[in-house]
């Protein structure tokens, strides 16, 4: 006789990667059914509404079955991944399993079920895990019933139409066909799959939208040349809403519907909250940048960064944080609960960053602390990461002034939004030549705007204006970034 080994099936559950984050989608998976396991090893990235993240399994073992596709956004502590552990049962001896049927096998064996390992800092309610037979062969069943209430409910809340009953098995499709589906609005559960194992594909799709769109088409022509069925007929048409159903099937095909969430959704918030809390205030100025221009190209030949990045934006920096040293006022907050303004001491300097997930503001910690070479290393690092989606959520905690460069973009200015707990935001314009008084006379000069926008709580326009003069003066003389500093 083949002795069997115990083995158990732990759900790891999606943890709460950020500060009181309540869900996260799953971008990749890097890790399939059938494939092992270690402890620490990553097996997905998730984003959150703040930063992309890795995920590590913390045990060893088997994956069994993985609960959600990719880009499926998940509730934080649902269950996204099935593991089987060896050894992880009370024994492996033979006598072991023999009580388990006569006495209560569903009362005794939850205990061990219950003590899930958990990543540091991510808890597991016990009470959510979800027993089930533990039978040799039936790694499918793992599959099918882990995931069927989680992915009833969160089908529902990501808007893929209401949730199908407990014990209808969910559809299978890939998620760029699911994606397809809700643009064309096409219930999944309604549409007949004939890709292999049972799985939707595209053309599946496609012509279960062409069923529903031809409908409307027939049913007019239908009623003209019938008046007198008309009579018998409106009346059930007329109250089902048909004309309804066309025009939701016409505008899928003319219009597409993007998701609002992660890290956009946060956006979102963050700026509607800042827009309509802070009173801002924006000034703009005008300015002779071409020494600023020379001097970056000298600074490129120097060994001091060799290496580095340096280009306008590092000089514009060292110049808002030479500004910020001489109006610190400037650099705070508005305490609503407290009803106080809280002054920082140090400067946490935010760079908005255009990624493909959306717009998020990573900061340089002490920035002002840094050299001009320390500051150009931490600006690279800070946008390569930004643009490979790998900022963390604590390096976009905690700014205190930002700056946005839309110059990049071709744009003059902008009247920017302030950051969320910041009182000051300075846009940068595009550098270009333009006709400019020097010496007397009008020559080509490179000139740029910068717009600064302010909470009027705490910064008056004197103080605002004394702050965008100071960044405007560094950069028409960039010399008095040692006068100055």
């Amino acid at each position: 006789m083949t002795t069997m080994t115990e083995a158990s099936v732990r759900e790891f559950k999606m943890p709460d990667v950020g500060e009181g984050l309540t869900e996260a989608e799953i971008l990749k998976w890097y890790v399939q059914p059938g494939d092992t396991v270690t402890d620490g090893q990553i097996v997905c990235e998730v984003e959150t509404a703040k930063a992309a993240v890795e995920l590590p399994i913390p045990y060893d073992g088997v994956v069994r079955a993985l609960h959600f596709p990719e880009g499926t956004t998940v509730d934080v502590g649902t269950s996204i991944i099935a593991v089987e552990v060896a050894g992880a049962a009370p024994a492996a001896s033979e006598p072991q399993p023999a009580p388990a049927p006569q006495g209560l096998p569903q009362e005794e064996e939850p205990a061990p079920e219950g003590r899930q390992p958990v990543l540091v800092g991510y808890g597991v309610a016990a009470t959510s895990t979800k027993r089930r037979p533990r039978k040799g062969p039936e790694v499918p069943v793992a599959q099918a019933s882990a995931p069927q209430a989680s992915t009833v409910i969160q089908a529902e809340l990501n808007g893929h139409g209401p949730a199908p009953a407990a014990d209808r098995p969910r559809p299978l499709a890939k998620p760029p066909v699911r994606k397809l589906a809700k643009d064309l609005g096409v219930d999944l559960t309604t549409v007949t799959p004939t890709g292999p194992d049972g799985i939707i594909t595209r053309d599946d799709v496609h012509a279960a939208a062409a069923t529903t769109q031809p409908a409307p088409q027939q049913a007019a022509p239908a009623q003209a040349p019938a008046p007198a069925q008309e009579a018998a007929t409106p009346a059930a048409p007329a109250g089902a809403a048909a004309p309804v159903t066309p025009a939701a099937a016409h505008d899928a095909a003319r219009e597409t519907r993007i998701p609002v969430k992660g890290v956009r959704k946060a956006t979102a918030a963050a700026m509607v909250g800042s827009a309509f809390t802070a009173p801002h205030v924006t000034e703009f100025v005008t300015v002779d940048v071409t020494r600023t221009m020379k001097l970056v190209e000298e600074l490129k030949q120097d060994k001091e960064f060799t290496g580095l990045r340096v280009n306008p934006l590092l000089l514009i920096a060292k110049a808002l944080l030479v500004a910020v040293r001489r109006n610190p006022d400037i650099n705070a907050s508005w305490d609503e609960a407290a009803q106080e303004i809280v002054v920082k001491h140090y400067v946490n300097l935010g760079i908005a960053a255009a990624t493909p997930r959306g717009l998020i503001v990573p900061n340089i910690k002490d920035a002002h602390a840094k050299t001009l070479p320390e500051l150009a290393q931490s600006l690279g690092e800070l946008v390569s990461t930004a643009r490979e989606g790998r900022t963390s959520p604590a390096a976009m905690q905690g700014g205190t002034i930002t700056i946005t460069n839309v110059g990049v973009f071709g744009v003059d200015t902008g009247t920017p939004i302030l950051n969320p707990g910041e009182s000051a935001i300075l846009a940068v314009g595009a550098i270009k030549p333009q006709p400019w008084v020097h010496k007397g006379k009008v020559k080509p000069r490179q000139v740029t705007t910068l717009a600064l926008s302010f909470d009027h709580r705490l910064v008056d326009g004197e103080l605002g204006s004394k702050v965008l003069a100071d960044v405007a003066a560094i950069l028409e003389q960039p010399k008095r970034l040692i006068t100055w500093a």
